[in-house]
């Protein structure tokens, strides 16, 4: 074939572009747009069921009145605090189950798959299954906890500190598996060689662990932390149908808050405000985790 008939060096340089096009313009339509449009509601005061040509422009009045409510910052601190403790927690329990799994140890097949059942159950029957499960009157916790142990039924729903306890357990539950998934199947993925090398160097089964496996597989627990993270500030169904975000606010997270300002409260501007702050928090976060991560995943590849 003749240099003429092949294709120029600037249309090759294209030719990933291309393929990603398609890509990029279904994630400008279902991410970009609705951001831009969030971004464009929030300058309005607007009800659903008027149209929108009678909105008011109530320029960065939305803004301002975010800053200075307190119900937001106390959302916030409440997502915070619930995001520190359901991250951590499955981060840790999921890791240490890979680390016990990982082997083809005998029946280890059987509790894999009973470790991710509760990924197959939607976010709204979780949400139903733990709402009666902590039931202060025909709960089984509560009957359990009296027999085993003797204690007196709780209000685990209709007490600030134990409800929080609740949704707290219950995502857990839900999403430990997920972490398990993730870093189980980065562990397998790991050369043999490598870990066969570590062996005969005289490593024990801890500095495997904390010395060749963790630090071979960080870029993954970076994904599974990053993905967690933003699973946390969109958290909604499970809270919504178990506590409402009550009693008060105890359990009303920062997506929680903007549903009721939307929907209960028809304030649809000032909702979609708070909505950019979300983002805009989310952002800086994932922004952090990178940045930081980045340092630790080239120092394990060295």
């Amino acid at each position: 074939m003749s240099d003429a008939a092949l294709p120029s060096r600037d249309y090759r340089a294209l030719t990933p572009y291309l393929f990603i096009a398609p890509a990029v313009l279904v994630m400008a339509a279902g991410l970009v747009y609705p951001v831009i449009d969030a971004i464009y509601l929030s300058f309005f005061n607007w009800k659903i069921g008027t149209p929108f040509s009678t909105a008011d422009n109530v320029g960065l009045s939305n803004y301002a009145r975010m800053f200075t409510d307190p119900d937001v910052w106390e959302s916030i601190w409440v997502t915070f605090r619930f995001g520190f403790w359901t991250i951590s927690l499955e981060m840790f329990l999921g890791v240490s189950l890979a680390l016990l799994l990982e082997k083809p140890i005998r029946g280890a097949s059987i509790f894999r798959t009973i470790f991710i059942l509760p990924l197959m159950v939607s976010p709204v029957v979780v949400g139903l299954i733990w709402r009666y499960l902590f039931d202060a009157r025909v709960g089984w916790i509560n009957y359990y906890l009296g027999i085993w142990f003797g204690i007196e039924p709780q209000v685990w729903l209709g007490d600030a500190e134990l409800a929080f306890f609740a949704i707290v357990f219950t995502d857990i539950w839900q999403w430990t598996p997920f972490i398990f998934i993730i870093v189980i199947a980065g562990l397998q993925a790991l050369p043999s060689e490598v870990l066969e090398a570590s062996r005969i160097d005289g490593a024990n089964w801890w500095q495997q662990i904390f010395l060749v496996k963790l630090p071979m597989i960080s870029s993954i627990l970076l994904i599974a932390l990053l993905m967690r993270l933003i699973d946390v500030f969109r958290a909604l169904e499970v809270m919504f149908i178990m506590t409402g975000g009550g009693p008060g606010r105890a359990t009303e997270l920062l997506s929680l808050h903007i549903y009721n300002r939307a929907f209960d409260a028809q304030l649809l501007g000032y909702a979609s405000a708070i909505a950019v702050l979300l983002i805009v928090i989310v952002f800086v976060l994932s922004l952090a985790i990178l940045v930081i991560g980045n340092p630790m995943k080239d120092k394990a590849d060295v």
